[in-house]
């Protein structure tokens, strides 16, 4: 596991913390970062582009000549897409440019993302955005003790912290995000990435594959156990049934004779 130094508002080093191996010690893969940027960018756009077709032009609808006749060629209106000031044939009309991405390919290019800022070392963890002011030149002199080379920083917070926001907010280049809300677009648009000790926490919680809780085994077997102790439990003698007595048949009723025909006279 990556064991990152935790620094203070004054740029000294207080401790360290351990980070999920599978978060920010992951191969990073080129295709998906390419995928989730061109998805965070087709999203982004308006798709209000707009052009008239033949029957929003200006224009009267009648016929301007007639058929046949004048040896000139047949034309039904003035807005046709042949002349100029038509309408524009199969241009551009309001749609969304939003697809689905799938969201495993969402959280692999995140940590595609956050691996490669700890690889490069432009990865800082703070312990605490705990500022005393909200005004930006006093935080602005903590940034720059922290890093004093990078123009865009991404700050990464847990809470409510109103100093912080109202201070960083005037800052060109410098995003304030919570954990939840950033995407691998976010990371790769800042130089450098300003994690606090909860916020790197909480990310490699969320972002492991890995369990941390340990299941207890006996209630975790106790289901098989039993399903096998059905299975090998020895089967109950059971007595044979005694064949019921067969009932006796009822003794078939007597034909009825039909009557003989009587004798025609002659």
């Amino acid at each position: 596991m990556p064991v990152v130094d935790v620094k203070n508002l004054e740029g000294k080093k207080i401790g360290t913390v351990e980070l999920a191996d599978d978060v920010f010690s992951a191969k990073v893969n080129a295709n998906l970062l390419h995928e989730s940027v061109r998805h965070y960018l087709a999203g982004e756009r308006a798709g209000t582009h707009k052009t008239k077709d033949k029957s929003e032009v200006s224009g009267a609808g009648r016929k301007l000549w007639k058929q046949k006749g004048t040896g000139r060629a047949r034309v039904g209106s003035i807005r046709s897409p042949l002349w100029r000031h038509g309408g524009t044939v199969h241009g551009p009309t309001p749609r969304s440019y939003e697809y689905a991405l799938p969201k495993k390919m969402t959280v692999g290019a995140l940590r595609s993302a956050l691996s490669s800022k700890l690889a490069e070392e432009k990865l800082t963890v703070v312990d605490g955005w705990e500022l005393e002011s909200h005004k930006t030149k006093a935080f602005r002199e903590s940034l720059s003790k922290l890093d004093s080379d990078t123009k865009t920083i991404l700050l990464v917070s847990t809470g409510e912290n109103v100093n912080l926001e109202r201070a960083s907010r005037n800052l060109e280049g410098v995003t304030l995000m919570a954990p939840n809300a950033i995407g691998a677009y976010d990371l790769m648009r800042h130089d450098r990435l300003m994690l606090s000790r909860e916020a790197a926490v909480r990310l490699s919680r969320a972002l492991s594959a890995v369990k941390s809780d340990e299941t207890d085994d006996s209630a975790a077997t106790a289901p098989v156990k039993a399903a096998t102790e059905k299975k090998t439990a020895p089967a109950k003698p059971t007595a044979k049934k005694e064949a019921a007595p067969k009932a006796a048949k009822k003794p078939a009723a007597a034909k009825k004779e039909k009557p003989k025909a009587k004798a025609k006279k002659e």
